[in-house]
């Protein structure tokens, strides 16, 4: 009786390790057609950026200007943690 039990119990925690490597494989397959998607998508892009100059410069342009404002977005935010971080210390004293 207590050998059935054993055999029952392995081919439980068979059944539950062959569904969490089931589970596994489609997260890790789901992954790979994310990466997949998104190497298509800068293939594409590559494409269609050599064969147009103007959106090649246009990228350009719109990339300096986005990497400006973050630029001055995390001076402000640094200046802004000073400040409370200086209030702070004076309600303490």
């Amino acid at each position: 009786m207590a050998e059935s039990e054993v055999q029952e119990g392995n081919y439980d925690n068979m059944v539950k390790m062959a569904e969490d490597l089931k589970r596994d494989l489609e997260k890790l397959l789901d992954e790979m057609e994310k990466l997949t998607v998104g190497a298509t998508w800068m293939a594409f892009e590559m494409v269609v950026m050599r064969s147009n100059l103007d959106l090649a410069n246009s990228m350009k342009h719109l990339e300096d200007a986005f990497l400006s404002c973050k630029e001055e977005i995390e001076k402000k935010w640094q200046e802004v943690l000073m400040e409370y971080q200086g209030e702070e210390q004076q309600k303490e004293e």
